[in-house]
């Protein structure tokens, strides 16, 4: 739906101040329209991009690696970030069976540690799977198993998925593994292992999967939101901490008022032209007014989100890991990850002698380890590494606990036609008000497919007019210009990286109705 693009002196409301959000008011600032961001957390930007701090360690909350195929998002990066980025080198690994192996899984890596008998039955089953696979996968054991073989997906996948998200991986579709494992088979894994890679710093010519380093921020990610948030404000923006969104009030069909309550439960409104979302899909349908018709309304409250949180532990430094994080397969623990924040940076551990490992734990809001008090989950996520044999117990100084509510938008077998919905009763009845970024639009997408929600809604409000639809924005996508039905052949291009940096988000296999 087109609209007029603001006028002299009308505001835009920036509902939240993640990366989407931020690079948002970013670049509206920058052309000098005022805009206001209401931020719910009463210290931090950046969302789940930020960076928490305890007694001087910083945290990276489920970890976050520059790295986009966007040139668009480097140069904005960039352009950001006065103080540059470190070049850190990408490491991950898989816990199995007490070894740790090399993940993206490297052929020689895997099939030595597996040892000659496992590493034979490995090799025999990727040949059969090459030599018959399954001509149509329907779901994510048969998709990974014709890439791989049989027995390295029960090796290395199987465990990993089912742990995490407690469904079988016969339940989750096979487009999901195709998205998240793109163009990496164990033939390529070996080719990469034999043949030097050409690095290209678009990253164009790179399978996501292989990408062997990573810029980031040297206190980080937060530090390029606190960057961001800095200079949205020197360009005459506000940013406002503290202010829980309650109401969005479309005013008498043209303009926009928002009610938030700042943390002494005190209401405030704020008016504006535009209105620009990136809180969960699920509550601004709460908050809006006039309210969705039913069916929209419905759709918006059967969207789903996964949670997870991170014992973070401070402990004396035995140099016993280096990996960025390591994935762990071992069904006796539940932590699911763990990451060495040294690793990301130096800078991120205050003290030389000590390091901090954040154990991550997935759960959903309100179950038993979300519930647990933080001693509680301190202690157990104690125990677990030290089981693991990744620290002992004497090294172990103290921890902290940092939540994660809504961390992933779940795709379920029904999301899409719920978002659908809910996206059809905006665009017909709510003028100005534009859905970016993860959580806004409820759309699994890395922190530079945010930005870029972002920036391509700025361009369609500054225009006046629907120039972009967001909604092609996507991952690992080409985005497409678009004037009416037609794709010009002349389009835009925006290239994703969609690495394992953030824990997968299964889709449910559809299911074929019985005749």
């Amino acid at each position: 739906m087109d609209s007029a693009p603001p006028q002299p002196g009308q505001s835009i409301i920036c509902i939240g101040a993640g990366p989407a959000g931020l690079t948002a008011a970013y670049l509206l600032s920058r052309q000098g329209v005022p805009v206001t961001v209401l931020e719910q957390d009463p210290v931090y930007v950046g969302g789940i991009s930020r960076t928490e701090t305890y007694k001087g360690f910083s945290f990276d909350i489920g970890g976050h690696r520059f790295f986009s195929k966007s040139q668009e998002v480097e140069r904005l990066w960039d352009e950001i970030l006065d103080e540059g980025f470190l070049t850190r080198p990408r490491k991950s690994r898989i816990y199995y069976r007490d070894k740790l192996f090399d993940y993206p899984l490297r052929a020689f890596d895997a099939l030595f540690k597996l040892g000659v008998v496992e590493a034979t039955r490995c090799v025999l089953s990727y040949v059969k799977a090459r030599l018959r696979p399954i001509a149509q996968p329907g779901n994510f054991e048969e998709w990974v198993t014709n890439q791989f073989g049989k027995r390295l997906f029960q090796i290395f996948f199987r465990t990993y998925t089912e742990k995490v998200w407690g469904m079988a991986c016969t339940e989750i579709s096979a487009d999901w593994a195709a998205q998240r494992i793109k163009g990496l088979s164990l033939f390529k894994a070996i080719w990469h292992a034999l043949i030097p890679q050409k690095r290209n710093r678009s990253g164009n010519a790179v399978i996501k999967t292989l990408i062997d380093s990573f810029r980031y921020p040297r206190r980080g990610p937060g530090m390029l939101w606190e960057a961001a948030a800095g200079k949205v404000e020197r360009q005459g923006g506000h940013i406002i901490k503290g202010m829980k969104v309650i109401e969005v009030i479309h005013e008498n069909g043209v303009g926009w008022k928002v009610v938030a309550q700042d943390r002494n439960g005190i209401s405030h409104e704020y008016h504006a032209q535009h209105v620009i979302s990136t809180m969960p899909i699920r509550e601004l349908s709460h908050a809006l007014l006039p309210g969705l018709p039913a069916a929209a309304a419905q759709a918006a409250a059967a969207l789903k989100y996964r949670d997870f949180l991170t014992v973070a532990l401070i402990l004396k430094d035995r140099h016993i890991f280096d990996d960025n994080w390591i994935y762990i397969h071992d069904p006796g623990v539940k932590v699911g990850r763990i990451q060495n924040f040294k690793s990301w940076s130096p800078e991120m551990t205050p003290d030389p002698a000590l390091n901090c490992y954040g154990l991550e734990y997935f759960c959903f809001e309100g179950d038993g380890l979300w519930s647990a008090t933080d001693e509680e989950l301190v202690a157990l996520g104690t125990e677990e590494l030290v089981k693991l044999g990744l620290a002992s117990l004497n090294d172990i100084v103290e921890g902290v606990v940092v939540r994660q509510p809504k961390a992933y938008p779940v795709y379920d077998d029904h999301y899409q036609d719920n978002v659908d919905k809910v996206r059809n009763a905006l665009e017909l009845g709510y003028p100005n008000l534009h859905l970016i970024g993860r959580n806004g639009m409820h759309k699994y997408n890395n922190q530079d497919h945010a930005m870029m929600t972002a920036m391509l809604a700025v361009e369609n409000i500054l225009a006046g007019r629907q120039i972009y639809d967001l909604w092609q924005v996507n991952q690992d996508a080409e985005y497409h210009e678009e004037q009416g039905n037609k794709t010009e052949a002349n389009y835009r291009r925006a290239y994703w990286q969609v690495s394992e940096a953030s824990p997968l988000v299964p889709i449910a296999v559809q299911q074929t109705p019985s005749s």
